[in-house]
């Protein structure tokens, strides 16, 4: 396995942004490149160590499920073949290979699109406070890690680094985005979520919750853009050992979660901490556990 990629450096390609995990840059006109980074986020702060590999695991799931997916809707992938990258990407392959995604570049929606099936997270907490997720009424006496009735569409804003995420109801993502393009979004982000929670479930994996990214391209057409379904962007609970009424063991950061936790992490002062290396080693084998069961075979690293 290649050494930890913290940050991407590559100065013949026009840098756009540097989120959480990803370096984005322009390739060429209407064309961007995605690389997923090793850097990981926890409680919305990035840490000062990665996980080895996870940028290149993350990238190969999230094709997997693009191509799953593709029936459902459309999604902003070109290549992601690096033999087929244009000359400008090809020269920063040492950098770049495993981890990149070719994409169309698209206007994106500046809302995440959260998909939850259970009850957990910011969702539980709210609801033992008001009996709602996102303001949305659920049934008395709901247990933790209980399954949702039916999956709920609960979005969020998306905060910049440093920033934290806040929970909005869909009547506040209607006042975003437009009503039309609010309920267009619910749609399809519960038909993703649903053929892929389906499928999961034959591999052994419930995946509890989720978020999604959508843009629209030039014709005005919402496509799913950045990643899709992996560790980071979801939690994935182990069918076998599931059992509502408390929390659950999962593939994705929970060993970070559990450590920042343990050691009194202030989420409101987003503080960076260096993460010790059995948290690193966990995390890492959790990832490549989720990506196997759902793929049928190991990722390449």
């Amino acid at each position: 396995m290649s050494g930890v990629v913290l940050e991407t450096e590559c100065p013949d390609l026009k840098l756009l942004a540097r989120g959480k995990v990803r370096d984005i840059y322009h390739v060429e006109e209407g064309k961007l490149l995605f690389v997923a980074t090793d850097r990981l986020s926890a409680f919305d702060v990035v840490m000062e160590n990665g996980i080895p590999g996870k940028g290149k695991i993350l990238t190969q799931l999230s094709l997997f499920w693009f191509d799953l997916l593709k029936d459902v809707m459309p999604n902003h992938l070109i290549n992601a073949n690096f033999d087929e990258m244009p000359a400008n990407v090809q020269k920063y392959r040492g950098q770049l290979e495993g981890r990149s995604m070719l994409v169309n570049s698209l206007t994106i929606y500046p809302i995440e699109a959260i998909v939850r099936g259970y009850i957990a997270g910011s969702g539980w907490k709210e609801y033992q406070t008001s009996g709602t997720v996102c303001s949305i009424p659920l049934p008395e006496g709901l247990l933790e890690s209980d399954k949702l009735p039916s999956p709920l569409f609960t979005p969020s804003t998306k905060a910049e680094i440093g920033d934290h995420d806040e929970n909005i109801s869909p009547a506040k993502a209607a006042e975003i985005i437009g009503a039309e393009a609010a309920s267009t979004m619910e749609k399809l982000a519960l038909a993703v979520y649903s053929k892929a929670r389906d499928y999961a479930l034959t591999k052994g994996i419930i995946i509890a919750d989720t978020k999604f990214e959508f843009g629209k391209d030039a014709a005005g057409t919402m496509i799913l853009a950045d990643e899709v379904l992996t560790p980071d962007s979801s939690r994935f609970w182990p069918v076998e050992s599931y059992q509502a009424g408390k929390g659950q063991d999962s593939f994705d950061k929970q060993y970070v979660r559990d450590f920042l936790l343990s050691i009194g992490f202030d989420k409101s002062a987003s503080q960076s901490v260096t993460l010790p290396e059995e948290v690193v080693k966990a995390t890492l084998g959790k990832y490549i556990e989720a990506f196997t069961l759902l793929t049928g075979h190991a990722p390449s690293l």
